[in-house]
């Protein structure tokens, strides 16, 4: 009898969603996690890559391009709890999994994530400067969000289910748990491969942006998610050797908000806008 369910939305991720199924069922047993991948709106290989990878997995294909139709469909689906939400991009193991799994079958938080490793190699100057600075921000490290990995308790699971749909369907899930109901588990690693290339950070962040600007304008929001001023003063503070790295998070951060207008401006929060660097 499975532990716990997976729900993998995947939109076009042939070329790393075996890697990432494979590595999914190390560390476990063949029954311990029912695992759903939901294709969605996909043209290239991504299913048949996902059911040679994973024999073991469903493997569901739907006609619209949508992650959060795909969510729904994976959640419906299942009815294992705890539920782990994960990007198809994102590498996991199978033995993270079950540590992400401990402290919501001990009823001692109701949402989990891991610590990320945002490996470097082959980005641009710029790019690694940006994440320098924006893994080091407090509400990075302490959120649920930007980790591609989500684990919810049944009742966790409901209070999500209750929130309208969200681009930044992460910070929504992070921010709709407090401090005490939420735990970034030490130990337990997701591999975010992050953009090479300045402009794919650019198209990343304004997705981002205009997520956030949405979560904001529901209400649903916590202030302690936000950048501020005060943040990156006393983040420059206590680590003085990113004062010179910091222009290059605020220019990254400026353009996205200004390429995030006209999405706000026309209500589009459905226009998915990603970079292909770190799918190569």
């Amino acid at each position: 009898m499975a532990v716990a369910s997976v729900i993998i939305p995947a939109h076009n991720e042939a070329a790393g969603i075996g890697r990432n199924l494979r590595a999914l069922r190390r560390g476990t047993r063949d029954e311990d996690l029912d695992v759903v991948v939901v294709c969605n709106g996909c043209t290239d290989r991504t299913a048949e890559v996902a059911r040679h990878a994973d024999p073991l997995a469903r493997v569901i294909e739907i006609d619209q391009p949508s992650k959060a139709e795909a969510v729904r469909v994976g959640n419906a689906t299942s009815d294992v709890f705890p539920r782990v939400h994960l990007d198809a991009d994102i590498e996991l193991t199978g033995s993270d999994v079950m540590q992400l799994l401990e402290p919501i079958m001990r009823d001692d938080v109701l949402a989990t994530a891991p610590h990320r490793d945002v490996p470097r190699a082959g980005c641009s100057c710029w790019v690694r400067w940006y994440y320098d600075v924006w893994e080091s921000l407090p509400q990075v490290e302490s959120g649920l969000f930007g980790r591609g990995v989500v684990v919810l308790s049944e009742q966790a699971q409901a209070r999500i289910t209750a929130l309208p749909r969200m681009m930044s369907d992460d910070l929504g899930m992070s921010d709709s748990f407090t401090g005490a109901e939420r735990r970034v588990v030490p130990g337990a690693v997701a591999v975010v491969r992050p953009p090479r290339t300045l402009g794919d950070l650019l198209r990343r962040r304004i997705r981002i942006a205009t997520g956030n600007a949405q979560a904001g304008e529901l209400g649903l929001r916590r202030e302690s998610s936000r950048t501020t001023a005060a943040t990156l003063l006393g983040l420059t503070a206590r680590r003085p050797a990113l004062v010179l790295r910091l222009p290059v998070f605020l220019g990254v951060h400026a353009a996205a908000r200004i390429g995030a207008r006209r999405a706000l401006r026309s209500g589009d929060f459905t226009t998915w806008q990603r970079d292909e660097s770190s799918r190569s």
